[in-house]
């Protein structure tokens, strides 16, 4: 039997979805602009991939509905910080928004019918502009 994973070696996406951090593949490269001695010289800048089209954590909905709205693979990258391990924290949280912006199901809208009040409303509003409009008509000399 498998030993059950610790929350520090995956990455919690949504309820049904934990992907093993194996899975995940790193990229470490320098910040880029200006900077000194310690931007020129460390790779702070952190890139994270993941293969939505190889993964085996991911149910086949899952993974078609990312295949569609994602693509086969999944980057996200972080430069911000001085600190490669703040830009991985940084890195890791926008690819699990990401992920799980894509596996976000949107419920349909339900139209719904317009209340007694509003309804109530309406024929007032159209009966004044009606009324508005009759008064403009040209006037008529029967006083005369």
């Amino acid at each position: 039997m498998a030993a059950p994973r610790s929350e520090a070696a995956v990455l919690r996406v949504t309820r049904s979805l934990v992907l093993p951090l194996e899975e995940l593949h790193w990229s470490f490269s320098p910040s880029g602009g200006p900077g000194g001695q310690h931007a020129n010289k460390a790779s702070t800048r952190a890139e994270v991939r993941f293969d939505v089209a190889g993964s085996p954590s991911l149910g086949p909905r899952q993974r078609a509905r990312l295949l569609e709205r994602l693509g086969p693979t999944v980057r996200a990258a972080a430069a911000e910080e001085r600190s490669q391990h703040r830009n991985r924290e940084l890195a890791l949280e926008r690819l699990r928004s990401r992920l799980a912006g894509a596996l976000a199901v949107e419920r349909p809208r339900v139209p719904t019918a317009p209340t007694a009040g509003a309804r109530i409303r309406r024929l007032e509003a159209k009966r004044r502009q009606a009324a508005r409009k009759r008064q403009r008509g040209p006037v008529r000399d029967d006083e005369g």
